[in-house]
């Protein structure tokens, strides 16, 4: 992670993890499992994508809200009411020297998030596991969306190319697959 300023004159940060990937290659149980390993505090883009139509906006808000912020927090998403929810701020600021922070989701790393962070990480899946592994734990809910949220990651994923600008692939999702 960020070692302490010395010479330079630059002030400690906070470090910053990013997981992304695919719907349903694995990054909220990764996330979930390696935030109380660094002691850091867990955000899942779920909690703030504005709807299913919200990966973009979602991605950016990370980068202004958090990552840039004086103040870090974000806007919820009332999934059942299908509309903006409460201001949930942050448990420390990013610029100041307190525990990790760990963003898991999709748009997660962007070229703009990335700059920002201090490891990246990608996992990946193939469609056929990653869509059979998002309807069994999403079940209904998440099945008439599939295809609309795939495009918006086709779209993310060809502009920002998140893989190549991850530190560590991991392959065959998470938790990997039986073999």
């Amino acid at each position: 992670m960020r070692a302490p300023a010395g010479d330079s004159g630059v002030a400690p940060r906070r470090p910053v993890v990013l997981v992304d990937g695919r719907s349903g290659a694995g990054k909220t149980s990764f996330g979930r499992d390696l935030a109380p390993r660094l002691g850091a505090h867990l955000l899942s883009l779920d909690a703030l994508y504005p709807g299913w139509g919200g990966l973009e906006a979602g991605s950016r808000a990370v980068h202004e809200t958090v990552l840039r912020a004086v103040d870090p927090g974000y806007t919820g998403w009332n999934w059942d009411a299908d509309r903006p929810g409460q201001w949930h701020p942050l448990p420390t600021g990013v610029d100041d020297d307190g525990p990790p922070l760990v963003i898991e989701g999709c748009g997660a790393l962007s070229r703009a998030n990335r700059a920002l962070a201090d490891l990246a990480i990608w996992i990946d899946l193939d469609d056929v596991e990653r869509r059979r592994r998002a309807i069994a734990r999403d079940g209904e809910t998440y099945a008439p969306h599939w295809e609309r949220w795939a495009r918006q990651e086709e779209t993310f994923a060809a502009r920002e190319r998140p893989r190549e600008l991850a530190d560590l692939v991991v392959a065959g999702g998470y938790p990997p697959l039986a073999r």
